[in-house]
């Protein structure tokens, strides 16, 4: 890892690409072809360049990574987030104003009391060699021209496809819908939430087509499923080489507060989510991650709403605060959530006339259990005193059994926890 220069014209942005329309394709990704031949008109690339100029702002110092990533250490008064026309004037709060109130957790390094393996830690592959942001900065992944051309157009880069409701998806989603979007999950409703935690082990599952991903994350929801209005503040991991160009997990984030139609985005790719902690970069790969009958490495994720100023903060690891989503961005989640989804999610777009092969979670279904199966464990939630308590009951789905299911259980050490996951296409899955 190295520091590098930023110098990078429009002429360094268009060569490759100019490349890659000569050669009638572009280039692959461990062995998935983003696209077959596509022409890029000048008109397009320009206005491709001038919204990477909106979101790659000036660094202070570059970072590259291992794994090929460009993190731009960019001051915070510049970050993306404060573009937002509802925060034009906004000032960066610092730290909340107040943390949930917890009791006594276990700390990293307990043991499942099914398995001898240690439960660890993940971090994140960019800082591996200790290059730290300086103080003052916000590591920010850089975007490229290719990034972009990945996704179906300019306007869809950066965004999910809205997702079917909870009430439909008793049927396969791309038979009701059309959209492909298959889950897992545990879920909780029907009252007021003012946020949620859980740890989540990581793994790389393998993904058929570079359009599809699968992704394991928190949902924090409110407003009407059906309806335009729903608002969604979501954070997690995932695999998705047409937003990443590879298939590494990623630590990501995601908001809307209109079903997904037009506002929010991943990670840091439109104005929204304020970021305030210089270590951690939202959409860098994490690292380590879990093997099978190996060691099993996890991320806890906590979203709240601070009780004075109503921001919606993230923390990660070790109650790392990560940013947060302003107030001001939402309508229904302005207030309090309704209900939290705990779970995983891919994409299945039939490619070849059968159910795809993306894997969720590691691959293998919860039935597994532990060092094989993906897991979630002590759910829990944040309530009007903002205080964390232990979900006691929760429901659980998954579309089709025989592609993804999920299995839920308690115990002392895990509290409320569920195993999750397959291997998509297989024998009971055509």
């Amino acid at each position: 890892m190295g520091i590098v220069g930023r110098k990078r014209g429009f002429l360094a942005l268009l060569l490759p690409i100019c490349f890659a329309i000569m050669l009638g394709r572009f280039p692959t990704v461990l062995g998935l072809n983003y696209t077959e031949y596509r022409q890029v008109s000048s008109l397009r690339l320009e206005r491709i360049k001038t919204h990477l100029d909106q979101i790659n702002k000036p660094a202070v110092m570059t970072i590259e990574s291992p794994d090929g990533d460009i993190i731009d250490c960019v001051h915070k008064r510049k970050q993306p987030a404060l573009d937002h026309p509802l925060l034009k004037n906004h000032k960066i709060q610092r730290h909340p104003q107040e943390m949930p109130k917890v009791r006594m957790m276990k700390e990293d390094g307990a043991r499942d009391e099914k398995s001898n393996e240690v439960v660890k830690g993940a971090w994140q592959m960019w800082h591996q060699n200790g290059t730290r942001c300086p103080r003052g900065t916000v590591p920010i992944r850089r975007s490229t021209m290719h990034d972009v051309l990945r996704a179906k157009s300019l306007f869809d880069f950066g965004k999910k496809q809205r997702r079917v409701s909870l009430t439909r998806r008793t049927d396969a989603p791309d038979v009701v819908s059309g959209n492909g979007h298959e889950h897992a999950i545990a879920y909780t409703g029907a009252q007021e939430v003012y946020g949620a935690r859980a740890t989540i082990n990581v793994w790389d599952p393998a993904i058929q087509v570079v359009n599809e991903f699968s992704l394991s994350q928190i949902w924090i929801l409110s407003g009407s499923f059906d309806g335009s209005d729903l608002n969604s503040i979501e954070a997690g991991w995932q695999v998705s080489p047409e937003l990443y160009g590879d298939s590494r997990p990623r630590l990501f984030t995601y908001w809307t507060t209109d079903s997904y139609q037009a506002t929010g985005c991943y990670n840091l790719l439109c104005a929204g989510f304020v970021q305030t902690n210089s270590r951690i970069a939202i959409g860098a790969a994490i690292s380590p991650i879990s093997s099978f009958l190996s060691n099993q490495y996890d991320i806890t994720i906590l979203i709240w709403k601070d009780p004075k100023l109503g921001n919606w903060w993230m923390s990660f690891g070790d109650n790392t605060l990560v940013g947060y989503w302003p107030a001001e961005l939402f309508t229904h989640l302005a207030d309090h959530a309704t209900m939290v989804e705990w779970g995983g999610e891919v994409v299945n777009t039939r490619a070849n006339g059968e159910h795809t092969s993306t894997q969720m979670g590691s691959g293998h279904f919860a039935n597994d259990g532990f060092g094989k199966a993906s897991y979630f464990r002590n759910l829990e939630i944040v309530d009007a005193d903002n205080s964390l308590s232990s979900v006691e009951y929760i429901s659980t789905l998954a579309e089709n059994t025989n592609c993804y299911s999920i299995k839920s259980s308690s115990n002392n050490q895990w509290g409320t926890y569920f195993y999750y996951g397959g291997p998509g296409n297989n024998p009971q899955c055509p």
